[in-house]
Protein backbone atom coordinates (compact mmCIF):
# COMPACT_ATOMS: atom_id res chain seq x y z
CA UNK A 1 0.00 0.00 0.00
CA UNK A 2 1.26 3.34 -1.03
CA UNK A 3 2.33 5.99 1.81
CA UNK A 4 2.07 9.29 1.96
CA UNK A 5 4.29 12.15 3.63
CA UNK A 6 4.01 15.98 3.44
CA UNK A 7 7.51 17.79 2.73
CA UNK A 8 6.33 20.88 2.66
CA UNK A 9 3.15 23.30 3.16
CA UNK A 10 2.61 27.07 2.99
CA UNK A 11 -0.03 28.27 5.94
CA UNK A 12 -2.15 29.17 2.89
CA UNK A 13 -2.49 26.11 1.91
CA UNK A 14 -2.26 27.05 -1.74
CA UNK A 15 0.85 24.88 -2.19
CA UNK A 16 1.73 21.58 -1.45
CA UNK A 17 4.85 18.54 -1.54
CA UNK A 18 4.16 15.66 -0.81
CA UNK A 19 6.63 12.54 -0.79
CA UNK A 20 4.79 9.17 -2.12
CA UNK A 21 6.44 6.01 -1.15
CA UNK A 22 5.61 2.05 -2.51
CA UNK A 23 4.03 3.71 -5.29
CA UNK A 24 4.41 3.31 -8.97
CA UNK A 25 3.98 5.44 -11.99
CA UNK A 26 0.42 4.36 -12.96
CA UNK A 27 -0.54 4.85 -9.33
CA UNK A 28 1.04 8.57 -9.28
CA UNK A 29 -0.50 9.61 -12.42
CA UNK A 30 -3.74 8.59 -11.75
CA UNK A 31 -3.98 10.77 -8.70
CA UNK A 32 -2.63 13.57 -10.82
CA UNK A 33 -4.74 13.24 -13.07
CA UNK A 34 -8.22 13.16 -10.91
CA UNK A 35 -6.88 16.21 -9.22
CA UNK A 36 -6.76 17.72 -12.50
CA UNK A 37 -9.77 16.11 -14.33
CA UNK A 38 -12.65 14.66 -11.01
CA UNK A 39 -12.07 17.20 -8.59
CA UNK A 40 -15.64 18.96 -8.56
CA UNK A 41 -14.81 23.16 -8.33
CA UNK A 42 -17.31 26.10 -8.78
CA UNK A 43 -16.96 28.26 -11.91
CA UNK A 44 -19.16 30.65 -13.83
CA UNK A 45 -20.84 28.93 -17.38
CA UNK A 46 -23.92 31.19 -18.02
CA UNK A 47 -23.25 34.91 -18.53
CA UNK A 48 -26.16 37.25 -19.41
CA UNK A 49 -24.89 40.30 -20.62
CA UNK A 50 -27.44 43.42 -19.93
CA UNK A 51 -25.09 45.69 -21.12
CA UNK A 52 -21.64 46.66 -21.99
CA UNK A 53 -19.99 49.60 -23.77
CA UNK A 54 -16.35 48.42 -23.20
CA UNK A 55 -14.15 48.23 -25.65
CA UNK A 56 -14.17 44.26 -24.96
CA UNK A 57 -16.78 42.12 -26.82
CA UNK A 58 -20.01 40.47 -24.65
CA UNK A 59 -17.87 37.12 -26.13
CA UNK A 60 -14.68 38.38 -24.04
CA UNK A 61 -16.41 39.76 -21.38
CA UNK A 62 -17.79 36.23 -20.29
CA UNK A 63 -14.92 34.43 -21.29
CA UNK A 64 -12.77 36.19 -18.43
CA UNK A 65 -15.63 35.79 -15.88
CA UNK A 66 -15.42 32.11 -16.94
CA UNK A 67 -12.22 31.52 -16.06
CA UNK A 68 -11.90 33.67 -12.40
CA UNK A 69 -11.44 31.23 -9.69
CA UNK A 70 -14.23 30.75 -7.42
CA UNK A 71 -14.28 30.00 -3.66
CA UNK A 72 -16.18 26.23 -3.29
CA UNK A 73 -18.10 24.66 -0.82
CA UNK A 74 -18.35 21.24 -1.93
CA UNK A 75 -21.08 20.69 0.94
CA UNK A 76 -23.68 22.59 0.25
CA UNK A 77 -23.90 22.68 -3.94
CA UNK A 78 -24.16 19.18 -6.11
CA UNK A 79 -22.76 18.47 -9.23
CA UNK A 80 -25.84 19.28 -11.69
CA UNK A 81 -25.92 15.70 -13.23
CA UNK A 82 -26.72 14.26 -9.17
CA UNK A 83 -29.00 17.24 -8.06
CA UNK A 84 -32.45 16.18 -7.38
CA UNK A 85 -33.62 18.68 -10.00
CA UNK A 86 -31.75 16.81 -12.94
CA UNK A 87 -29.39 20.01 -13.93
CA UNK A 88 -32.62 21.95 -14.49
CA UNK A 89 -30.98 24.61 -12.07
CA UNK A 90 -31.67 25.35 -8.24
CA UNK A 91 -30.58 26.57 -5.10
CA UNK A 92 -28.38 23.13 -4.69
CA UNK A 93 -26.63 23.16 -7.45
CA UNK A 94 -25.73 27.04 -8.63
CA UNK A 95 -25.17 30.35 -7.72
CA UNK A 96 -26.12 33.81 -9.13
CA UNK A 97 -23.29 36.31 -9.68
CA UNK A 98 -23.94 40.16 -10.60
CA UNK A 99 -21.48 42.48 -11.54
CA UNK A 100 -22.52 46.37 -12.31
CA UNK A 101 -20.09 49.27 -13.14
CA UNK A 102 -19.51 52.52 -14.56
CA UNK A 103 -16.07 53.96 -15.53
CA UNK A 104 -13.35 55.44 -15.54
CA UNK A 105 -11.77 52.95 -14.19
CA UNK A 106 -10.74 49.65 -14.29
CA UNK A 107 -13.22 47.00 -12.86
CA UNK A 108 -12.18 43.63 -10.69
CA UNK A 109 -13.11 40.66 -9.51
CA UNK A 110 -14.36 42.04 -5.99
CA UNK A 111 -16.98 43.81 -7.67
CA UNK A 112 -18.83 40.74 -8.76
CA UNK A 113 -21.46 40.26 -6.10
CA UNK A 114 -22.60 36.55 -5.32
CA UNK A 115 -25.97 35.44 -4.03
CA UNK A 116 -23.85 33.12 -1.40
CA UNK A 117 -21.00 34.64 0.55
CA UNK A 118 -19.35 31.32 0.57
CA UNK A 119 -19.30 31.42 -2.99
CA UNK A 120 -16.95 34.81 -4.22
CA UNK A 121 -13.60 35.46 -6.23
CA UNK A 122 -10.47 33.78 -5.45
CA UNK A 123 -8.38 36.67 -6.62
CA UNK A 124 -10.03 40.23 -5.43
CA UNK A 125 -7.82 42.36 -7.21
CA UNK A 126 -8.20 40.23 -10.54
CA UNK A 127 -8.79 42.87 -13.44
CA UNK A 128 -11.54 42.23 -15.46
CA UNK A 129 -12.51 44.81 -18.03
CA UNK A 130 -11.02 49.15 -18.07
CA UNK A 131 -14.60 51.50 -18.52
CA UNK A 132 -13.67 54.82 -19.82
CA UNK A 133 -16.14 57.68 -18.63
CA UNK A 134 -19.73 57.20 -19.81
CA UNK A 135 -19.07 53.10 -20.40
CA UNK A 136 -20.70 50.67 -18.33
CA UNK A 137 -21.03 47.21 -17.74
CA UNK A 138 -24.13 45.05 -16.26
CA UNK A 139 -23.86 41.39 -15.90
CA UNK A 140 -25.97 38.57 -14.45
CA UNK A 141 -23.94 35.43 -14.34
CA UNK A 142 -24.27 31.53 -12.99
CA UNK A 143 -22.01 29.45 -11.30
CA UNK A 144 -22.21 25.69 -11.27
CA UNK A 145 -20.00 23.15 -10.03
CA UNK A 146 -17.60 21.19 -12.86
CA UNK A 147 -14.53 19.60 -13.59
CA UNK A 148 -11.67 19.65 -15.66
CA UNK A 149 -12.02 17.25 -17.44
CA UNK A 150 -14.79 19.19 -19.05
CA UNK A 151 -13.43 22.37 -19.00
CA UNK A 152 -10.43 23.68 -17.79
CA UNK A 153 -11.82 26.45 -15.72
CA UNK A 154 -12.83 23.96 -13.44
CA UNK A 155 -9.79 22.61 -12.83
CA UNK A 156 -8.93 22.84 -8.98
CA UNK A 157 -4.67 22.82 -9.28
CA UNK A 158 -1.15 22.39 -11.29
CA UNK A 159 -0.28 19.64 -10.28
CA UNK A 160 3.29 17.27 -11.17
CA UNK A 161 5.57 14.75 -10.03
CA UNK A 162 9.09 13.42 -10.25
CA UNK A 163 11.04 10.27 -8.85
CA UNK A 164 12.99 11.64 -5.71
CA UNK A 165 16.78 12.00 -6.00
CA UNK A 166 19.59 10.88 -4.30
CA UNK A 167 22.84 12.25 -3.94
CA UNK A 168 25.91 9.57 -3.46
CA UNK A 169 28.78 11.92 -2.57
CA UNK A 170 31.99 10.46 -2.61
CA UNK A 171 35.50 11.56 -2.69
CA UNK A 172 35.15 15.48 -3.43
CA UNK A 173 38.43 17.23 -3.79
CA UNK A 174 36.87 20.44 -4.56
CA UNK A 175 33.14 20.74 -2.70
CA UNK A 176 33.03 24.25 -3.36
CA UNK A 177 32.94 24.19 -6.87
CA UNK A 178 30.16 21.79 -6.47
CA UNK A 179 28.18 23.90 -4.40
CA UNK A 180 28.68 26.98 -6.41
CA UNK A 181 27.93 24.74 -10.03
CA UNK A 182 24.58 23.63 -8.39
CA UNK A 183 21.44 25.91 -7.62
CA UNK A 184 21.71 27.57 -4.50
CA UNK A 185 21.52 25.68 -0.97
CA UNK A 186 21.54 22.32 -2.60
CA UNK A 187 24.74 21.68 -1.42
CA UNK A 188 27.10 22.90 1.41
CA UNK A 189 30.63 22.45 2.80
CA UNK A 190 30.90 21.95 6.42
CA UNK A 191 34.46 20.85 7.78
CA UNK A 192 35.45 20.92 4.15
CA UNK A 193 33.22 18.23 2.84
CA UNK A 194 30.20 18.13 0.69
CA UNK A 195 27.03 18.10 2.11
CA UNK A 196 23.67 18.03 0.43
CA UNK A 197 20.24 19.56 1.82
CA UNK A 198 17.68 17.00 1.36
CA UNK A 199 14.91 19.16 1.12
CA UNK A 200 16.49 21.08 -1.52
CA UNK A 201 17.30 17.98 -3.26
CA UNK A 202 13.44 17.23 -3.29
CA UNK A 203 12.91 19.84 -5.23
CA UNK A 204 15.68 20.46 -7.45
CA UNK A 205 16.69 19.19 -10.71
CA UNK A 206 19.94 18.87 -10.90
CA UNK A 207 20.66 17.78 -14.42
CA UNK A 208 24.30 16.25 -14.24
CA UNK A 209 25.53 19.59 -12.84
CA UNK A 210 26.84 17.96 -9.37
CA UNK A 211 28.24 15.11 -11.83
CA UNK A 212 30.30 17.00 -14.29
CA UNK A 213 31.63 19.60 -11.14
CA UNK A 214 32.86 16.90 -9.29
CA UNK A 215 34.67 14.49 -12.02
CA UNK A 216 32.24 11.63 -10.67
CA UNK A 217 32.24 11.61 -7.51
CA UNK A 218 28.79 13.10 -7.30
CA UNK A 219 26.41 10.96 -8.02
CA UNK A 220 22.57 11.59 -8.83
CA UNK A 221 19.99 8.71 -8.96
CA UNK A 222 16.51 8.24 -9.14
CA UNK A 223 14.67 6.26 -6.54
CA UNK A 224 11.66 4.33 -6.75
CA UNK A 225 9.78 7.16 -4.31
CA UNK A 226 7.79 10.20 -6.09
CA UNK A 227 7.77 13.72 -5.03
CA UNK A 228 4.46 15.33 -6.29
CA UNK A 229 3.85 19.03 -6.34
CA UNK A 230 0.38 20.62 -5.81
CA UNK A 231 -0.95 23.94 -6.49
CA UNK A 232 -4.42 25.20 -6.07
CA UNK A 233 -5.55 28.20 -8.26
CA UNK A 234 -7.46 28.89 -4.52
CA UNK A 235 -11.03 27.30 -5.64
CA UNK A 236 -10.22 24.40 -2.43
CA UNK A 237 -6.87 23.60 -0.25
CA UNK A 238 -4.51 21.66 -1.44
CA UNK A 239 -5.52 19.26 1.47
CA UNK A 240 -8.99 18.34 0.39
CA UNK A 241 -7.78 18.74 -3.65
CA UNK A 242 -6.02 15.64 -2.90
CA UNK A 243 -8.89 13.98 -0.43
CA UNK A 244 -11.57 14.74 -3.14
CA UNK A 245 -9.20 13.22 -5.68
CA UNK A 246 -8.93 9.90 -3.89
CA UNK A 247 -12.50 9.93 -3.36
CA UNK A 248 -13.68 10.49 -6.88
CA UNK A 249 -11.01 7.57 -7.95
CA UNK A 250 -12.33 4.77 -5.29
CA UNK A 251 -15.64 5.57 -6.91
CA UNK A 252 -14.27 5.24 -10.46
CA UNK A 253 -12.81 1.49 -9.14
CA UNK A 254 -16.17 0.79 -7.80
CA UNK A 255 -18.13 1.70 -10.82
CA UNK A 256 -15.44 -0.50 -12.69
CA UNK A 257 -15.75 -3.68 -10.08
CA UNK A 258 -19.83 -2.98 -11.34
CA UNK A 259 -19.13 -3.22 -14.65
CA UNK A 260 -17.14 -5.94 -14.74
CA UNK A 261 -19.05 -7.99 -12.56
CA UNK A 262 -21.93 -7.29 -14.73
CA UNK A 263 -19.91 -8.50 -18.04
CA UNK A 264 -18.91 -11.65 -16.46
CA UNK A 265 -22.71 -12.55 -15.71
CA UNK A 266 -23.45 -11.77 -19.54
CA UNK A 267 -20.68 -13.99 -20.19
CA UNK A 268 -22.08 -16.74 -18.22
CA UNK A 269 -25.36 -16.28 -19.41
Amino acid sequence: MAEIEVVKADKKNNKLIILVKKANDAFVNSIRRAVMNNVPTMAIEDVEIRKNSSVLYDEVVAHRLGLTPLTTDLESYNLPAKCKCNGEGCASCQVKLTLEAEGPGIVTASEIKSKDPKIRPVFPEMPIVKLLKGQKIEVEATAILGTGGTHSKWSPAHVWYKHKQVAKIGNVKEPHKVAEACQPGVFEVKNNKLVVNEEKLLTTDLAGLAEEASNGEVKIEKSDDFIMFVESFGQLGCKEILEQAAKTLDEDLEEFEKLLKETKELEAK
